[in-house]
């Protein structure tokens, strides 16, 4: 899906996959907060995330749940209920993509309280879509506002890329390019922004 590093809507129900991507990374997550961005939850992505039962968690698992529960108990994440009437909506289309409850309940929750969806998943930005859902976004999309609007500078994209990546991430090479589209729309609206004013036509000076 195209990216406008210059918009971002700030409020956005978050499924379980971009709930991961943004938590992996501490400078992201600040830079976000600093920007006022709320991320809320649905209960379904609530039990993907911390209460369904892991077969072989592993460090980044366990570390990216710590930060959850963390950010949970300071009022980030919130989760919220999403009934079946909420469901129906988007049900049909869901099963012939085969999308989990996660994904299902991000997407209907946003379009019943008129929120963005913010996924990582091709699939389901595509059910959204499909649904009539106009307000979808991504962390990379997230990445590149925040960098166009200068709360992530050039040095920061680095570290975001390397923690993202150590606890498991595999956005490397959409979040580089996102960082690529952002500086081109930075060099777009640059000319625009510095052009000087032109003077007033009028009567040439007389000769000396």
């Amino acid at each position: 899906m195209a990216i406008d590093p210059s918009k971002f809507h700030a409020l956005n129900v978050t499924d379980t996959c971009a709930v991961w991507n943004i938590l992996s990374s501490a400078r992201l997550r600040s830079a976000a907060k600093d920007a006022r961005c709320d991320f809320c939850i649905t209960f379904f992505v609530h039990y993907e995330c911390l209460v369904k039962p892991r077969t072989s968690p592993t460090d980044a698992d366990r570390e990216l749940r710590r930060r959850l529960q963390a950010e949970q108990r300071s009022g980030g994440f919130q989760a919220h209920s999403c009934g079946i009437g909420d469901l129906q909506d988007v049900r049909v289309l869901a099963e012939r993509k085969r999308l989990g409850m996660g994904e299902i309940s991000s997407i209907a929750f946003a379009m019943k309280i008129g929120h963005a969806v913010l996924t990582d998943d091709q699939k389901a930005r595509k059910l959204a879509t499909d649904a009539g859902h106009l307000l979808v976004q991504t962390t990379p999309h997230l990445f590149s506002w925040l960098i166009f609007t200068r709360r992530l500078g050039d040095s920061d994209v680095p570290l975001v890329v390397d923690q993202h990546q150590a606890l498991g991430g595999d956005l490397a090479p959409h979040l580089n390019r996102a960082y690529d589209l952002a500086l081109q729309c930075l060099l777009n609206a640059r000319p625009a922004a510095i052009a000087p004013v032109a003077s007033p036509a009028g009567p040439s000076p007389p000769a000396n």
